[in-house]
């Protein structure tokens, strides 16, 4: 097919998601560790790993050889039967995750393990609520969406009903007037508290948090956060439900984003990383006490493609690979040096009013009109003023490729990037941050 004939069947006839139809968009043709290549042969440097998830970089090749086994010998097969490769991926994700969270139920995707979690909590505790933090994202199907506390949820509501939001610990902003971590720790979890008291603790049945936020600021949580609320948990007999879809699989320099707390959650919903988007797969991951209630209860849920074969072959590959080329550790270690360039970017530019991340390989700027009075520039909701797409603009005509939206920059490489890729990105960032400097009081 001609570039040109891809390019207007592109713009005129593909529907594309969050968007206003009817726009060209770069067309990628092929991919390779960090990089992508478009169809007019320009290079870029994908610095948000695809969308948080080409975790071991693009087209590994140990990672296709799997893949091209497991096709010539079992793409897929119905839920009703077992194989092998989905008996040896959960043995695998029982060996990594915290606790004894050994029991998988697998899905498409990650919005769609937080939908059976939902299901799967509320039978367990014969309970309605559900509880979800403001700034959260947790997937774009009906459960997930009115999860979510942004304004993805606003064109789907209602939603499903007895989903509750709570204020998240978030100090640069904070919701309480804290003047630091430890004050914005406290002042939430109390928030929390008495919100479940007014709410009544015997209606509740799980809290999900995102170990650290993920689209709405990568939003570090203070010390205390995260074990506060497996406390709050413990004493109303709450479940804890970890989002991990972005936060799993090394994002956070551990295997998942919770083991940064030693914080141990009833069950963990995951996907992105899994497989590091080379085929789709999700899972919700339970404990023991959750598995034996449903030995006694049958669990109602499952679409045709769970545990898909070669899906789960692909994941068993991506875990291999995370492990032999010490992946985890690269993002530990690198995450700490990308931390450190971001810092210095801070220093410089007059429109970075804060720097987020030194958890792996998961960092955010977010971008102020004034430092001293952390004005924003965008606004929530972009309610001030669009930049984000010039921003994104000069990043592509530079080679560079993040998400950004309202005042925030995130940037997630995959996990084999080097210093000196990451020195390279960096470089383009401090060019193109010359455009929100230029709005700055």
């Amino acid at each position: 097919m001609a570039r040109e004939e891809i390019k207007e069947i592109d713009k005129s006839k593909i529907i594309y998601s969050w968007a206003v139809q009817g726009n060209e968009h770069i067309i990628i043709d092929h991919a390779e560790r960090i990089y992508m290549w478009d169809i007019d042969g320009k290079r870029y440097i994908d610095f948000c790993a695809g969308l948080l998830n080409i975790n071991i970089g693009h087209s590994h090749p140990y990672v296709l050889e799997a893949m091209r086994k497991q096709m010539e010998k079992l793409t897929y097969v119905s839920t009703l039967f077992g194989t092998e490769p989905k008996a040896k991926l959960t043995e695998m994700i029982g060996e990594i995750t915290p606790g004894d969270l050994d029991y998988v139920f697998y899905t498409n995707g990650g919005a769609e393990a937080n939908e059976n979690a939902i299901k799967a909590a509320r039978w367990y505790t014969g309970r309605h609520k559900v509880y979800a933090a403001w700034r959260g994202y947790h997937g774009a199907t009906a459960g997930a969406i009115t999860l979510t506390g942004d304004p993805r949820r606003w064109a789907a509501e209602p939603g499903i009903p007895g989903v509750v939001h709570y204020f998240g610990p978030f100090t640069f902003n904070s919701a309480f007037g804290s003047k630091d971590d430890e004050e914005e720790c406290e002042n939430a979890l109390r928030a929390l508290k008495e919100q479940i008291m007014l709410d009544g603790p015997k209606t509740i049945a799980a809290i999900f948090v995102e170990p650290i936020v993920g689209t709405n600021g990568i939003i570090v949580p203070p010390e205390g956060w995260l074990k506060g609320v497996r406390e709050i948990c413990d004493e109303n007999g709450i479940l804890m439900i970890a989002d991990e879809v972005m936060t799993g699989w090394g994002r956070t320099g551990e295997w998942f984003g919770i083991d940064n707390w030693g914080v141990v959650p009833d069950m963990i919903t995951t996907a992105k990383g899994l497989t590091s988007g080379y085929v789709p797969l999700g899972a919700m991951i339970w404990s023991k006490k959750i598995y034996d209630y449903f030995c006694e209860h049958p669990f109602v849920g499952g679409l045709t493609y769970g545990g898909h074969a070669l899906a789960c072959a692909t994941g068993i590959a991506n875990i291999e690979t995370y492990k032999r080329e010490n992946l985890i550790e690269n993002s530990k270690e690198n995450g700490t040096y990308l931390f450190k360039k971001l810092q210095e970017l801070k220093d410089k530019h007059p429109s970075v009013g804060d720097v987020r991340g030194g958890k792996g390989l998961f960092c955010c700027i977010q971008l102020v009109e004034n430092k001293e009075t952390r004005e924003p520039l965008a606004g929530f909701a972009d309610a001030r003023r669009n930049v984000s797409k010039e921003i994104m603009g000069r990043l592509f005509d530079k080679g560079l490729y993040l998400f950004a939206k309202w005042d925030y920059m995130f940037i997630s490489p995959p996990l084999c990037i080097t210093k000196e890729e990451i020195d390279e990105a960096v470089g383009i960032i401090d060019e193109v941050l010359e455009y929100p400097d230029s709005l700055t009081k």
